[in-house]
């Protein structure tokens, strides 16, 4: 106030506020003002919000849905291999791996399939949600990216490792239906009991090429359960492989 040339009495009379509580927040560090007279406060002195009541960003940060983004990386082959496989060792409930071939973990993770029967044999659900290899929008996809590893041969490799792994119980895959593959080629959600991490597929890369979300749970209706929800309407009315 004192660098803005403001007395207390000003500084009310600019916010549209009494006098006294102007008196409050100078005296009270715990008080923090309506977001409305924040702004109109720092507005007059010249300086920004955050500088007068750095709690109040503190407690939006706390409370803000995004902070269910644990982790981003601008290529999914930049999240460290590390992470998926912590991720997957750490789930004790429910893995679902939503994405449209899968291929890259049966190649990026050390003994992948022993993993995965470790962790059905211990109880967990472990879920494949796939592309149909020989479906118009695999087809139509594969002219999209034109590279020589197709996409319908990504899913052919994720169903020769499924295959190999045998029956396993509580080990499960399917097809996404016809008219769900274009919502299932755009979005791969792989969850991890309350984790999960999300590619978002751009117009013409591959998976790799596209940016990644590490996000966590912390409560209803947030990021996590919005992707979660998705891959499970998918799941649902998919077909078994």
């Amino acid at each position: 106030m004192a660098d803005a040339g403001l007395t207390a009495r000003q500084l009310a009379m600019r916010v549209g506020v009494s006098n006294k509580t102007v008196e409050r927040w100078i005296a009270d560090d715990e008080l923090i003002p309506h977001a409305r007279n924040r702004e109109d406060a720092a507005a007059a002195l010249g300086v920004e919000a955050a500088m007068l009541w750095p709690k109040a960003i503190r407690n939006a940060l706390r409370t803000s849905a995004d902070q269910e983004i644990i982790g981003s990386y601008p290529y999914r082959s930049a999240c460290p291999s590390s992470v998926w496989g912590e991720l997957t060792r750490g789930a004790g409930r429910d893995v679902l791996f939503a994405g449209y071939t899968n291929y890259f973990l049966w190649i990026d993770q050390p003994a992948f399939a022993e993993t995965l029967r470790r962790k059905a044999e211990a109880g967990c659900r472990v879920r494949f949600l796939l592309g149909d290899p020989d479906g118009e929008v695999t087809r139509r996809r594969e002219e999209v990216e034109d590279v020589a590893l197709s996409v319908s041969t990504r899913i052919r490799v994720t169903l020769e490792h499924l295959a190999k792994l045998g029956p396993a119980a509580g080990v499960e895959a399917r097809f996404s239906d016809a008219s769900d593959a274009m919502n299932h080629v755009s979005l791969s959600v792989f969850r991890f009991d309350d984790e999960a991490l999300v590619t978002p597929h751009l117009a013409r890369g591959v998976g790799h090429d596209s940016p990644l979300l590490h996000l966590r749970r912390r409560g209803p209706d947030g990021m996590f359960d919005r992707f979660a929800g998705h891959a499970e309407e998918l799941w649902e009315r998919g077909r078994p492989v």
